[in-house]
């Protein structure tokens, strides 16, 4: 019997702060079934989209976003933190759900026109998915979908990002912060 996804994410508690319930997905990533599960479930969810390609934001976003890159047989841009990349950039300031950061992309990592796939391993507030979204669209291309494992509705991240014009998918939810 497969398992639900819920079922390969830890939950731990105060963390970063207190009051806030982390869900991590390295126990999810850690099992080879539960990965595996992941990027199909994933893979059939976007299936009926045509990409060109498939944006990652950090970090957690590169990992599962690259092997559904692979599976969907796209290339795959990362999204990251101030910094990181060796390129020239473009930036964006956004606001985290317990702090503020910024993300950069090549500036040549995506081409006018395109249409991208944006995943990450949650949303949250929605700050980082925005900012990975306005990254790309000055960039001249088109976030087709954003895609999700998790999703933490309290937050209202899901709904932010549909108020920007863009669908959203996601493979699980959990209550509360």
């Amino acid at each position: 019997m497969t398992k639900d996804l819920t079922d390969y994410i830890r939950t731990i508690p105060d963390f970063p702060h207190e009051g806030i319930m982390f869900r991590d997905v390295t126990t999810l990533f850690n099992d080879p079934e539960g990965l595996r599960e992941c990027v199909d479930q994933m893979a059939v969810a976007v299936a009926d989209y045509q990409f060109d390609q498939v944006a990652g934001l950090e970090a957690r976003g590169f990992m599962l976003g690259a092997a559904l890159a692979y599976k969907l047989g796209l290339g795959f841009t990362m999204i990251r933190k101030a910094g990181k990349l060796p390129g020239k950039t473009i930036s964006q300031d956004y606001e985290l759900e317990y702090g503020q950061a910024t993300v950069e992309i090549h500036e040549d990592a995506i081409q006018a026109g395109q249409k991208v796939l944006l995943f990450d391993d949650l949303i949250a507030t929605g700050g980082t998915a925005e900012a990975g979204i306005k990254l790309i669209e000055r960039l001249g291309a088109e976030v087709m979908l954003a895609a999700f494992i998790i999703d933490l509705p309290a937050l209202g991240g899901r709904e932010k990002i549909e108020k920007l014009g863009v669908k959203t998918h996601v493979l699980c939810e959990f209550d509360g912060l």
